[in-house]
């Protein structure tokens, strides 16, 4: 813990530094510009997987050595790349995120009980670090009501060397308004918040590009120090203050870096018109086909990672919708030709996308926001578990293997019809069950579910079979399905 004089001389510092001159906000060396980052601060750094990353800061903080650090963030990058640079030396106590990402180092040292992680959902963390630059200590969410996230005792912390839990969440208080549940989530103001901007004035004035605004924007509201990181510095009125995203009374420090790598996780493209005809790949085809069904012309609709990404290619024709990812944009479009890929502009797979005519680009916060506040139509959606009353599982094996919810548990809970597509079974093992195994995702939230053998939609709260496939049969649906069902009279065929 950093000691009250600690943040007393951060303060006075901050203070004396404003007093004098906006100008003596411009540092010149990131090193500088991050130095009093003391031992055991909480330091929220924006971002999204690598895009909009503070790279350079993030290093700067890696070489002054602060250790036992609370990092607050919606990942911890790359082994090699961003905050995994600090997972490496081994300066993060905790992390408070939402998803692990392709980081296999920040997966092994949670399991290994090497590092304290706070799981928490992709809405939630944007809106704790949102509502506490807003002065708000705390609020509700239906986010994770029912789950691990409200009933606490998941673990934050292995014993070393076992499975059995050191540090563990505490349970959230529940309350219903107008009929359905919420959960108290408090806010998360830091010490220091470190993020990335496109350009900056000298007083401060920020403005994000493209999809790299992501966490950067609400988690520039939300610390005492808030230190940018820019690729341009201009002067004072060359910004226009329609244009400006957040505006240089939140911003304490700003660093122009010479050296921006603009990394891209997942690099995809548009190849034409190859196509996958590998087995595995016609399954997903013919679970997606028959979901391009649900979508009608102008929904709004979140798409998950995986089999949900599919859905573009075979939409009903004169079909048009506008496709949202919870990174913040909604219009996205195919995947970029070679040689047209932006790292700024990104899905929420980490994919390189387009955008098409009418995108729309903004916050995290608000970005969830519009899920919460059930302005979506659709989101369809993987899982690892499926139960009979509709809940899902699809973000964690406990002590084996770690997702992280991401933004799945404030989607399933949106409000707007939540579809699941999945392979019916895996390696032989049932995935539709009378109770799922897995912690929850969402209780009762499920409104149908679409494999490769059968449509099941949930009546009466459970689910029911209206649809069998071609090739298969009510038998062979029977044996691949955790529990029993009822049988719609004369079920379709698909």
């Amino acid at each position: 813990m950093h000691s009250l004089k600690s943040l007393q001389n951060v303060n006075k510092m901050l203070f004396q530094k404003n007093i004098f001159s906006f100008s003596s906000k411009v540092y010149s060396c990131a090193k500088e510009a991050t130095k009093d980052i003391f031992d055991g601060a909480k330091v929220l750094v924006g971002g999204f997987g690598v895009c909009g990353v503070p790279e350079n800061l993030i290093k700067a903080v890696q070489q002054n050595g602060p250790k036992n650090l609370t990092i607050v963030s919606n990942n911890c990058g790359l082994k090699d790349f961003g905050l995994g640079l600090l997972l490496n030396t081994r300066q993060i106590k905790r992390m408070i995120s939402s998803y692990v990402g392709e980081n296999d180092e920040f997966e092994r040292q949670y399991l290994k009980g090497e590092l304290e992680v706070e799981l928490t959902p992709q809405g939630t963390l944007a809106e704790k670090c949102r509502a506490a630059g807003h002065g708000i200590p705390a609020f509700y969410t239906p986010t994770g009501a029912h789950t691990f996230i409200e009933q606490g005792g998941f673990p934050i912390k292995y014993k070393q060397g076992s499975h059995e839990p050191e540090i563990v969440t505490a349970p959230k208080e529940r309350r219903n308004f107008n009929g359905k549940e919420y959960i108290l989530e408090e806010t998360i103001f830091g010490d220091f918040a470190l993020v990335k901007a496109k350009k900056a004035d000298r007083y401060g004035n920020l403005v994000f590009n493209r999809t790299a605004r992501n966490f950067n924007q609400d988690m520039a509201t939300a610390s005492r120090c808030v230190i940018a990181e820019v690729e341009e510095i201009v002067e004072n009125g060359e910004i226009d203050p329609d244009h400006v995203h957040i505006p240089g009374v939140f911003v304490h420090r700003i660093y122009k870096a010479e050296n921006v790598s603009k990394r891209i996780e997942k690099l995809t493209l548009d190849q034409g018109e190859s196509k996958d005809c590998s087995a595995s790949f016609k399954i997903r085809e013919k679970i997606i086909k028959r979901a391009a069904q649900e979508v009608t012309n102008g929904m709004y609709v979140n798409l998950g990672i995986g089999i949900p990404t599919l859905l573009p290619n075979y939409l009903p024709k004169g079909v048009v919708i506008e496709l949202h990812s919870e990174n913040g944009i909604i219009g996205i479009g195919k995947y970029p030709k070679p040689g047209q890929e932006d790292s700024d502009i990104i899905n929420a797979g980490k994919e390189t996308i387009t955008m098409v005519p009418g995108s729309s680009i903004f916050s995290s916060s608000l970005s969830f926001g519009i899920i919460r506040g059930g302005h979506l139509d659709l989101t369809i959606l993987g899982a690892m578990q499926v139960s009979k009353e509709g809940d899902i599982a699809n973000w964690i094996i406990p002590g084996k293997m770690v997702k992280g919810m991401g933004g799945a548990m404030d989607l399933v809970q949106s409000g707007s019809k939540v579809i699941v597509v999945m392979e019916h079974t895996t390696k032989g093992k049932h995935k539709l069950l009378k109770n799922c195994s897995l912690p929850l995702t969402g209780k009762s939230v499920i409104d149908k579910v679409i494999t490769e053998k059968a449509v099941f939609e949930k009546r009466d709260g459970i689910l029911v079979l209206t649809e069998i496939a071609h090739d298969s049969s009510l038998e062979d649906i029977q044996a691949s399905t955790g529990f029993d069902f009822d049988v719609v009279s004369n079920p379709l065929r698909f």
